[in-house]
């Protein structure tokens, strides 16, 4: 009876090691299964941070009139359109004159249908902001060829026109008015 126990003993041990090499066998397993999974994510990550990183290439200028501030952003890539404040030029500026004005810089040029142009205006009035829109476009121009300058600058599309509106004095209706004058 003694050898039977010692067979039993040595099977329950084999099995022991069989299931222990069976354990072993799926940890490593998962561990390179975790792996991969990981490198997945990682390379996923990198290809994310690249896109961030690239996304169309433009070419940004600011534009100032009185109080009126636009960003322009002139786009190599993409579709060839005019947005300000995500509205069309027609749309934004109605009248002519003011088109005209905000194109003249790419006018000049003869860029009107070569790039993708994004603008955001704030601030002013129309005529201020339309100056301030050729402000920008101006610049930014230059910095996609700065061999722009000379044509830009003799055109005076570079210069910040710095007129701007007097401030109030005290003792005066507006910045020089004065109240009427009487005689008695």
């Amino acid at each position: 009876m003694p050898t039977v126990k010692k067979t039993k003993t040595k099977k329950k041990t084999t099995v022991a090691k069989k299931t222990v090499k069976k354990t072993k066998k799926v940890k490593k397993e998962k561990k390179e299964v975790e792996k991969k999974v990981k490198k997945k994510i990682e390379e996923k990550k990198i290809e994310e941070k690249e896109k961030e990183i690239k996304p169309d290439r433009y070419y940004e200028g600011i534009g100032r009139r009185k109080t009126a501030v636009a960003r322009a952003r002139i786009f190599t890539r993409g579709e060839k359109g005019f947005s300000i404040n995500k509205k069309s030029l027609e749309e934004y500026f109605p009248i002519h004159e003011l088109q005209k004005t905000a194109l003249a810089s790419l006018d000049t040029m003869k860029c009107l249908d070569k790039f993708k142009i994004s603008i955001i205006v704030r601030g002013g009035g129309l005529n201020a902001q339309a100056e301030a829109v050729r402000h920008g476009i101006a610049r930014a121009l230059l910095l996609f060829n700065p061999d722009f300058r000379k044509r830009l600058k003799k055109a005076g599309f570079l210069k910040r026109d710095s007129r701007m509106r007097e401030r109030k004095k005290p003792g005066l209706k507006r910045a020089r008015r004065a109240p009427q004058w009487k005689k008695r």
